[in-house]
């Protein structure tokens, strides 16, 4: 069995860790900090289903360089550790270390809990195999997608998630919005910053999940919108936001919520739906909507006390995409439907190319939930040498004067607007 030692002792993360102590001892990330002299930023976090692994290796390279988290925010694989990051102690605390505890007992390969047809399309697909054989496996799986409309029920994995938040003391969004809430001691502007106060607000968490709600054809930000779903969202396991994000369409069952709010003026506000409330709705992974979510705590007008930072999975596309056989049009419709609407978002607001780190990810597979300990020890250490990579070249001072310039532009055009914590 894997250990947090495993992972943590990878030459690799030793060798970004080592970097980061010698090239960046004294740097400025942001401009909150605490009686500790941590220093806080938001982090948004990309979906890629097991892939989600670096993810872990990228906060735990960032947490040792002093750096904790407000605002945490994600898609799938992505949402998933936004909430253990939100779970596993209040901002000012490091999580990664425990997360690590969690990741080496993670039972991914239970995951895949459908029934013996399912697995071995599943195989096959990961395999690689030939149009013949997928084709005679598909066959037999054209019940579970009739009946269930994907493979596996997602059970296993909601099962696991929740005796884990339990397992720290979480059972209902209540207590963990309350922990959020949580200000850590003496934080504070750097006394550099005179244009603005932290308000206790401002000092408190947040945490964004994306979902797609595909009956009423809307993103849903979990936990923000919970009450379009749960007429009592305080008592509701924050797992079945998670759940939701990552219904990977078709490999898992759609998760469905019935007893939706008959509130016609709720959903207006919102969700801008304007037609008559569901009873029911249908959710599919959020990534189907926004699969890199970085806009969730973008605040135009001014100059960020704190950066969104953004962890992207995979290497960026330089190559056009070769497309010969309907596996590879089904897979290139699904990457545009998932990365168009963040793309066009970095595109009108390209300083955030200055937060964003893609992670190379290799050849690893996102949907191998049999993944070897290997493979996976691998993946978190390509996070961790992603982090360092980042951490060295960001330049704190550098981005708030871009962002200087682009809040006045933008006032001069709307007017000065409200200030918020963070970009």
């Amino acid at each position: 069995m894997s250990t947090a030692h495993d992972y943590i002792n990878h030459p690799e993360v030793l060798k970004a860790l080592q970097t980061v102590k010698r090239e960046c001892r004294g740097k400025e990330y942001s401009d909150i900090v605490d009686a500790g002299d941590h220093q806080y930023v938001d982090l948004v976090m990309e979906g890629g289903g097991v892939l989600g692994i670096a993810l872990t290796g990228y906060t735990y390279v960032l947490e040792q360089a002093g750096i904790r988290f407000l605002g945490v925010g994600g898609t799938s694989a992505g949402s998933i550790n936004a909430l253990m990051i939100a779970a596993l102690g209040p901002p000012g605390h490091a999580k990664s270390e425990r997360l690590l505890d969690v990741l080496s007992r993670m039972p991914m390969e239970t995951f895949i809990d459908g029934d013996n047809d399912a697995k071995d399309f599943s195989q096959a697909v990961l395999d690689k195999a030939g149009m013949v054989k997928l084709i005679w496996k598909a066959s037999q799986i054209i019940d579970n997608l009739k009946e269930d409309l994907g493979l596996n029920p997602g059970d296993a994995f909601l099962n696991w998630l929740t005796a884990e938040l339990q397992g720290v003391g979480i059972k209902t969004t209540e207590e963990l919005l309350t922990q959020l809430h949580t200000v850590a001691p003496g934080m504070r502007l750097r006394p550099t910053r005179t244009d603005t106060e932290l308000s206790e607000k401002d000092k408190g968490g947040d945490l964004v999940m994306i979902a797609a709600d595909i009956t009423t054809e809307t993103k849903v930000e979990f936990p923000r919108m919970a009450r379009l779903y749960w007429c009592k969202p305080e008592p509701v396991n924050p797992a079945y936001f998670a759940r939701a994000s990552m219904s990977i369409p078709f490999f898992f069952h759609p998760f469905t919520v019935t007893e939706c709010s008959p509130n016609r003026a709720l959903w207006r506000e919102l969700a801008g739906y304007e037609g008559n409330p569901p009873q029911h709705v249908m959710f599919m992974d959020g990534g189907i909507m926004s699969n890199f979510p970085i806009n969730v705590f973008h605040q135009p007008y001014r100059i960020p006390t704190a950066p969104t930072f953004g962890a992207k999975i995979g290497i960026e596309g330089t190559e056009p995409t070769e497309i010969t056989k309907p596996s590879q049009l089904l897979g290139a419709v699904f990457d545009a439907a998932r990365h168009t609407l963040d793309d066009d978002f970095i595109k009108a607001n390209p300083d955030y190319k200055h937060l964003v780190k893609m992670i190379d990810t290799g050849s690893h597979h996102w949907l191998n939930f049999t993944m070897n300990h290997e493979d996976k020890v691998d993946l978190f250490a390509r996070g961790a040498n992603a982090a360092g990579e980042f951490l060295c070249a960001f330049d704190w001072t550098k981005y708030k004067t871009i962002r200087k310039g682009l809040s006045q532009a933008f006032q001069a055009s709307v007017g000065n607007g409200s200030a918020k914590k963070s970009d």
